[in-house]
């Protein structure tokens, strides 16, 4: 899983100045939250992803990676 921008506390711990503009350039235009990710973890955890081999799953609000 290669989650782009999440919201998380360490989000403002880390850099405060910036938090307010963290996740603004996706498509989506805000960060993602945990539990949006959660989802995808289910996925491969399940017996329905038994068949998915060296897949990567982009959770990034749209925003397209290289």
């Amino acid at each position: 899983v290669a989650p782009g921008p999440i919201w998380t506390p360490l989000v403002v711990q880390g850099d405060a100045e910036s938090a307010p503009e963290f996740g603004k350039k996706t498509p989506l235009g805000r960060p993602g939250q945990p539990a949006e990710l959660a989802a995808t973890y289910v996925l491969l955890a399940s017996a329905d992803s038994k068949y998915t081999t060296g897949a990567v799953y982009a959770i990034t609000g749209g925003e397209i990676t290289a």
